[in-house]
Protein backbone atom coordinates (compact mmCIF):
# COMPACT_ATOMS: atom_id res chain seq x y z
CA UNK A 1 0.00 0.00 0.00
CA UNK A 2 1.10 3.67 -0.46
CA UNK A 3 2.12 5.53 2.80
CA UNK A 4 -1.14 7.98 2.59
CA UNK A 5 -3.45 4.49 1.84
CA UNK A 6 -5.46 3.08 4.44
CA UNK A 7 -3.82 0.76 7.08
CA UNK A 8 -5.67 -2.05 7.50
CA UNK A 9 -5.19 -2.07 11.41
CA UNK A 10 -8.51 -1.68 11.91
CA UNK A 11 -9.79 -4.70 9.79
CA UNK A 12 -7.07 -6.92 11.35
CA UNK A 13 -8.54 -5.88 14.86
CA UNK A 14 -12.09 -6.53 14.25
CA UNK A 15 -11.61 -10.14 12.23
CA UNK A 16 -9.18 -11.26 15.07
CA UNK A 17 -11.44 -9.56 17.88
CA UNK A 18 -12.39 -13.29 19.13
CA UNK A 19 -8.76 -13.66 20.27
CA UNK A 20 -9.45 -11.12 22.54
CA UNK A 21 -12.56 -11.74 23.36
CA UNK A 22 -11.92 -15.49 24.38
CA UNK A 23 -8.69 -14.53 25.98
CA UNK A 24 -11.08 -12.29 28.58
CA UNK A 25 -13.71 -14.68 28.73
CA UNK A 26 -10.73 -17.56 29.61
CA UNK A 27 -9.33 -15.38 32.67
CA UNK A 28 -13.60 -15.27 33.98
CA UNK A 29 -13.35 -19.02 33.61
CA UNK A 30 -10.56 -19.83 35.43
CA UNK A 31 -10.63 -17.52 37.85
CA UNK A 32 -7.46 -15.21 37.59
CA UNK A 33 -9.48 -11.89 38.64
CA UNK A 34 -10.90 -13.71 41.44
CA UNK A 35 -7.12 -15.06 42.31
CA UNK A 36 -5.89 -11.72 42.07
CA UNK A 37 -8.18 -9.55 44.52
CA UNK A 38 -5.85 -10.18 47.56
CA UNK A 39 -3.02 -8.79 45.76
CA UNK A 40 -0.21 -9.48 43.23
CA UNK A 41 1.13 -12.81 42.17
CA UNK A 42 3.86 -14.41 40.04
CA UNK A 43 3.57 -16.54 37.32
CA UNK A 44 4.48 -19.36 38.81
CA UNK A 45 1.98 -18.74 41.97
CA UNK A 46 -0.90 -18.17 39.16
CA UNK A 47 0.35 -21.85 37.39
CA UNK A 48 -0.08 -23.64 40.49
CA UNK A 49 -3.31 -22.03 41.53
CA UNK A 50 -5.36 -21.75 38.38
CA UNK A 51 -3.82 -24.85 36.69
CA UNK A 52 -1.63 -22.95 33.98
CA UNK A 53 0.47 -24.95 31.38
CA UNK A 54 3.78 -23.19 31.30
CA UNK A 55 3.79 -23.48 27.68
CA UNK A 56 1.00 -20.68 27.36
CA UNK A 57 0.66 -19.29 30.78
CA UNK A 58 3.09 -16.22 30.13
CA UNK A 59 1.92 -15.27 26.66
CA UNK A 60 -2.19 -15.54 28.55
CA UNK A 61 -1.12 -13.12 31.15
CA UNK A 62 1.18 -11.01 29.13
CA UNK A 63 -2.09 -10.64 26.52
CA UNK A 64 -4.13 -9.55 29.49
CA UNK A 65 -1.83 -6.96 30.45
CA UNK A 66 -1.75 -5.79 27.05
CA UNK A 67 -5.84 -5.85 27.03
CA UNK A 68 -5.36 -3.53 30.16
CA UNK A 69 -7.22 -6.30 32.39
CA UNK A 70 -3.99 -7.23 34.32
CA UNK A 71 -1.08 -4.90 35.55
CA UNK A 72 2.71 -6.43 35.80
CA UNK A 73 5.24 -5.12 38.06
CA UNK A 74 9.02 -6.91 38.63
CA UNK A 75 7.05 -10.00 37.82
CA UNK A 76 3.95 -9.75 39.61
CA UNK A 77 0.89 -9.69 37.71
CA UNK A 78 -2.15 -7.10 39.80
CA UNK A 79 -5.76 -6.76 38.78
CA UNK A 80 -6.43 -3.11 37.12
CA UNK A 81 -8.73 -0.82 38.50
CA UNK A 82 -11.59 -1.89 36.12
CA UNK A 83 -10.70 -5.41 36.70
CA UNK A 84 -11.15 -5.23 40.40
CA UNK A 85 -14.29 -3.28 40.13
CA UNK A 86 -16.25 -5.61 37.19
CA UNK A 87 -14.51 -9.26 37.42
CA UNK A 88 -13.93 -10.13 40.84
CA UNK A 89 -16.94 -12.14 41.93
CA UNK A 90 -18.54 -10.80 45.00
CA UNK A 91 -18.29 -7.21 44.31
CA UNK A 92 -21.36 -5.16 43.67
CA UNK A 93 -20.32 -3.71 40.30
CA UNK A 94 -19.30 -7.78 39.06
CA UNK A 95 -20.26 -8.22 35.57
CA UNK A 96 -18.57 -11.95 35.38
CA UNK A 97 -21.82 -13.75 35.67
CA UNK A 98 -22.99 -12.06 32.39
CA UNK A 99 -19.74 -13.04 30.81
CA UNK A 100 -19.56 -16.60 32.37
CA UNK A 101 -23.19 -17.38 30.67
CA UNK A 102 -21.58 -15.69 27.19
CA UNK A 103 -18.77 -17.94 27.69
CA UNK A 104 -20.88 -21.18 28.16
CA UNK A 105 -23.77 -20.32 26.26
CA UNK A 106 -23.53 -17.05 23.40
CA UNK A 107 -19.59 -17.73 22.15
CA UNK A 108 -20.64 -21.29 20.61
CA UNK A 109 -23.52 -20.33 19.09
CA UNK A 110 -22.18 -17.37 17.22
CA UNK A 111 -19.97 -19.68 15.02
CA UNK A 112 -23.12 -20.66 12.95
CA UNK A 113 -23.93 -16.70 12.77
CA UNK A 114 -23.97 -17.58 8.70
CA UNK A 115 -26.45 -20.19 9.09
CA UNK A 116 -28.83 -17.85 10.87
CA UNK A 117 -28.05 -14.69 8.65
CA UNK A 118 -28.99 -17.06 5.29
CA UNK A 119 -32.10 -19.32 7.27
CA UNK A 120 -33.29 -16.67 9.62
CA UNK A 121 -33.20 -19.26 12.36
CA UNK A 122 -32.08 -20.15 15.85
CA UNK A 123 -28.27 -21.09 16.95
CA UNK A 124 -28.84 -22.66 19.85
CA UNK A 125 -28.85 -25.54 21.70
CA UNK A 126 -32.55 -26.28 20.71
CA UNK A 127 -33.55 -29.06 18.10
CA UNK A 128 -36.80 -26.67 17.36
CA UNK A 129 -36.03 -23.38 15.85
CA UNK A 130 -39.40 -21.94 16.90
CA UNK A 131 -38.73 -22.76 20.78
CA UNK A 132 -37.66 -19.70 22.70
CA UNK A 133 -34.64 -20.38 24.83
CA UNK A 134 -36.58 -19.42 28.14
CA UNK A 135 -39.47 -22.34 27.11
CA UNK A 136 -36.56 -25.00 26.01
CA UNK A 137 -33.77 -24.02 28.57
CA UNK A 138 -33.05 -21.16 30.58
CA UNK A 139 -36.10 -21.92 32.74
CA UNK A 140 -36.06 -25.61 33.03
CA UNK A 141 -32.32 -25.86 33.73
CA UNK A 142 -31.69 -25.28 37.20
CA UNK A 143 -27.86 -24.74 36.71
CA UNK A 144 -28.31 -22.33 33.49
CA UNK A 145 -31.49 -20.46 35.33
CA UNK A 146 -29.08 -19.47 38.08
CA UNK A 147 -26.34 -18.78 35.90
CA UNK A 148 -28.92 -16.63 33.75
CA UNK A 149 -30.41 -14.57 36.53
CA UNK A 150 -26.69 -13.43 37.95
CA UNK A 151 -26.03 -12.24 34.42
CA UNK A 152 -29.10 -10.42 33.97
CA UNK A 153 -27.90 -8.74 37.40
CA UNK A 154 -24.75 -8.00 36.30
CA UNK A 155 -25.97 -6.95 33.05
CA UNK A 156 -28.33 -4.01 34.97
CA UNK A 157 -26.02 -3.24 38.03
CA UNK A 158 -25.66 0.91 36.65
CA UNK A 159 -28.49 1.14 35.44
CA UNK A 160 -30.38 0.09 38.43
CA UNK A 161 -28.14 2.86 39.97
CA UNK A 162 -29.25 5.40 37.96
CA UNK A 163 -33.04 4.35 37.55
CA UNK A 164 -32.72 4.69 41.60
CA UNK A 165 -31.54 8.01 42.35
CA UNK A 166 -32.26 9.88 38.55
CA UNK A 167 -36.26 8.76 38.10
CA UNK A 168 -39.15 11.35 39.77
CA UNK A 169 -39.83 9.06 42.36
CA UNK A 170 -41.31 11.05 44.87
CA UNK A 171 -44.47 11.30 42.66
CA UNK A 172 -44.69 7.63 43.32
CA UNK A 173 -45.30 5.02 45.67
CA UNK A 174 -45.31 1.88 43.73
CA UNK A 175 -42.86 0.24 40.98
CA UNK A 176 -43.32 -3.46 39.49
CA UNK A 177 -40.05 -4.54 37.51
CA UNK A 178 -41.32 -7.31 35.69
CA UNK A 179 -38.79 -9.67 34.57
CA UNK A 180 -37.33 -9.03 37.56
CA UNK A 181 -34.73 -11.66 37.43
CA UNK A 182 -32.60 -11.64 41.40
CA UNK A 183 -34.24 -8.10 41.50
CA UNK A 184 -31.19 -5.83 41.38
CA UNK A 185 -33.33 -3.08 39.94
CA UNK A 186 -36.13 -2.57 42.45
CA UNK A 187 -33.78 -3.71 45.18
CA UNK A 188 -31.73 -0.59 44.32
CA UNK A 189 -34.96 1.68 44.04
CA UNK A 190 -36.20 0.90 47.25
CA UNK A 191 -32.91 0.99 49.16
CA UNK A 192 -32.33 4.57 47.37
CA UNK A 193 -36.21 5.18 48.18
CA UNK A 194 -37.77 4.62 51.39
CA UNK A 195 -41.71 5.04 50.86
CA UNK A 196 -41.32 3.24 47.75
CA UNK A 197 -42.96 -0.12 47.89
CA UNK A 198 -41.51 -2.56 45.11
CA UNK A 199 -42.56 -5.42 43.34
CA UNK A 200 -40.36 -8.18 41.67
CA UNK A 201 -42.42 -9.85 38.76
CA UNK A 202 -41.25 -13.05 36.89
CA UNK A 203 -41.90 -17.24 36.66
CA UNK A 204 -42.19 -18.97 39.48
CA UNK A 205 -38.67 -20.31 39.25
CA UNK A 206 -37.02 -17.64 39.58
CA UNK A 207 -38.73 -16.67 43.06
CA UNK A 208 -36.18 -18.73 45.48
CA UNK A 209 -33.14 -16.23 43.42
CA UNK A 210 -35.23 -12.80 44.14
CA UNK A 211 -35.79 -13.87 47.74
CA UNK A 212 -31.94 -15.02 48.19
CA UNK A 213 -30.69 -11.82 46.48
CA UNK A 214 -33.05 -9.46 48.38
CA UNK A 215 -33.40 -11.16 51.71
CA UNK A 216 -30.38 -9.02 53.44
CA UNK A 217 -31.62 -5.28 51.83
CA UNK A 218 -32.46 -2.61 54.93
CA UNK A 219 -35.57 -2.04 52.45
CA UNK A 220 -36.12 -5.85 52.57
CA UNK A 221 -40.08 -5.60 53.64
CA UNK A 222 -40.67 -3.04 51.04
CA UNK A 223 -39.17 -5.97 48.43
CA UNK A 224 -41.98 -8.72 47.27
CA UNK A 225 -41.90 -11.28 44.47
CA UNK A 226 -45.06 -12.00 42.59
CA UNK A 227 -45.52 -14.61 40.07
CA UNK A 228 -46.56 -13.72 36.65
CA UNK A 229 -46.02 -14.65 32.93
CA UNK A 230 -46.23 -11.93 29.94
CA UNK A 231 -48.72 -13.70 28.48
CA UNK A 232 -50.30 -15.76 30.90
CA UNK A 233 -54.41 -14.75 31.47
CA UNK A 234 -53.67 -13.51 35.17
CA UNK A 235 -53.65 -9.73 35.12
CA UNK A 236 -50.23 -7.52 36.09
CA UNK A 237 -50.33 -6.21 39.75
CA UNK A 238 -51.46 -2.67 39.70
CA UNK A 239 -48.88 0.02 40.04
CA UNK A 240 -47.46 3.36 40.03
CA UNK A 241 -44.48 2.46 37.43
CA UNK A 242 -43.55 -0.28 35.43
CA UNK A 243 -40.12 -1.12 34.52
CA UNK A 244 -39.17 -3.14 31.50
CA UNK A 245 -35.52 -3.98 31.45
CA UNK A 246 -33.94 -6.35 28.33
CA UNK A 247 -37.32 -7.57 27.73
CA UNK A 248 -39.46 -6.61 24.29
CA UNK A 249 -35.74 -7.35 22.49
CA UNK A 250 -36.48 -10.95 22.63
CA UNK A 251 -40.31 -11.12 21.30
CA UNK A 252 -41.25 -10.23 17.97
CA UNK A 253 -43.74 -7.43 17.66
CA UNK A 254 -47.02 -8.89 18.16
CA UNK A 255 -45.80 -10.36 21.32
CA UNK A 256 -44.26 -7.15 22.23
CA UNK A 257 -47.40 -5.59 21.76
CA UNK A 258 -49.10 -7.89 24.15
CA UNK A 259 -46.58 -7.51 26.75
CA UNK A 260 -47.62 -3.81 26.54
CA UNK A 261 -50.84 -3.87 26.70
CA UNK A 262 -50.88 -5.81 29.77
CA UNK A 263 -48.92 -3.18 31.45
CA UNK A 264 -50.55 -0.46 30.46
CA UNK A 265 -53.53 -1.88 32.23
CA UNK A 266 -51.31 -2.46 35.18
CA UNK A 267 -50.15 1.18 35.17
CA UNK A 268 -52.40 3.65 37.57
CA UNK A 269 -53.33 6.68 36.10
CA UNK A 270 -50.89 9.02 36.43
CA UNK A 271 -48.08 6.71 36.44
CA UNK A 272 -45.07 5.50 33.87
CA UNK A 273 -43.56 2.84 31.87
CA UNK A 274 -39.61 2.44 31.87
CA UNK A 275 -37.95 0.51 29.07
CA UNK A 276 -34.60 0.41 28.73
CA UNK A 277 -32.05 -2.12 26.98
CA UNK A 278 -29.16 -1.92 24.63
CA UNK A 279 -31.28 0.35 21.85
CA UNK A 280 -30.20 0.94 18.51
CA UNK A 281 -29.60 5.11 17.73
CA UNK A 282 -31.72 6.00 15.25
CA UNK A 283 -29.25 6.05 12.74
CA UNK A 284 -28.02 2.70 12.43
CA UNK A 285 -24.72 4.14 12.46
CA UNK A 286 -23.07 3.92 15.91
CA UNK A 287 -24.23 1.99 18.61
CA UNK A 288 -22.34 -1.47 17.63
CA UNK A 289 -23.61 -2.73 20.87
CA UNK A 290 -26.95 -2.66 20.18
CA UNK A 291 -26.73 -3.78 16.85
CA UNK A 292 -24.14 -6.41 17.94
CA UNK A 293 -27.15 -7.67 20.41
CA UNK A 294 -29.88 -8.00 17.91
CA UNK A 295 -27.62 -10.00 16.23
CA UNK A 296 -27.75 -12.19 18.89
CA UNK A 297 -31.18 -12.22 19.49
CA UNK A 298 -31.31 -13.49 15.86
CA UNK A 299 -28.97 -16.09 16.93
CA UNK A 300 -30.89 -17.34 20.21
CA UNK A 301 -34.53 -16.40 19.62
CA UNK A 302 -37.25 -17.25 16.61
CA UNK A 303 -38.76 -13.39 16.44
CA UNK A 304 -36.28 -11.21 18.90
CA UNK A 305 -34.70 -8.29 17.45
CA UNK A 306 -33.22 -4.89 18.97
CA UNK A 307 -35.01 -1.91 18.49
CA UNK A 308 -34.84 2.22 18.09
CA UNK A 309 -36.30 4.53 21.01
CA UNK A 310 -38.61 6.01 18.44
CA UNK A 311 -39.36 2.45 17.37
CA UNK A 312 -40.43 1.48 21.62
CA UNK A 313 -42.25 5.21 21.59
CA UNK A 314 -44.23 3.84 18.75
CA UNK A 315 -45.16 0.69 20.43
CA UNK A 316 -45.77 2.15 23.30
CA UNK A 317 -48.11 4.93 22.19
CA UNK A 318 -49.99 2.32 20.17
CA UNK A 319 -50.55 0.27 24.06
CA UNK A 320 -51.42 3.65 25.37
CA UNK A 321 -49.24 5.58 26.81
CA UNK A 322 -48.49 8.85 25.79
CA UNK A 323 -45.44 11.30 25.50
CA UNK A 324 -42.08 10.19 26.15
CA UNK A 325 -38.68 10.70 25.98
CA UNK A 326 -35.32 9.15 25.56
CA UNK A 327 -32.00 9.25 27.23
CA UNK A 328 -28.92 7.37 27.71
CA UNK A 329 -27.91 5.91 30.60
CA UNK A 330 -24.56 3.68 31.82
CA UNK A 331 -22.91 1.49 29.57
CA UNK A 332 -24.68 0.34 26.12
CA UNK A 333 -28.13 1.35 27.56
CA UNK A 334 -30.72 3.65 26.32
CA UNK A 335 -34.22 4.21 28.42
CA UNK A 336 -37.51 5.61 26.81
CA UNK A 337 -40.10 6.71 29.96
CA UNK A 338 -43.99 6.99 28.69
CA UNK A 339 -46.61 8.18 30.67
CA UNK A 340 -50.06 6.87 31.60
Amino acid sequence: MEPDGPAPDHIMELGLGFQASKTTLAAVTLGVFDSLADGPKTRRELERELGLHPRGARDFLDALVALDLLEREDGRYRNTAAADAYLVPGTPSYLGGFLQMANDRLYPFWDDLEAALQTGETQNELEDPDTHPFEGVVYHDDAILEQFVGAMTGLSLGVAEALAHEFPWDDHETVVDLGASEGVVPKAIAEANDHIEAIGVDLPRVEPHFRSFTSDSPAADRLTFETGDFFGDEPLPPADVYVLGHILHDWGVEDRREILAKVADAVRPGGAVIVYGTMIDEERRENATGLLMSLNMLIETPDGFDYTPSQCLGWLHDAGFEGGEARELPGPETMVVARR
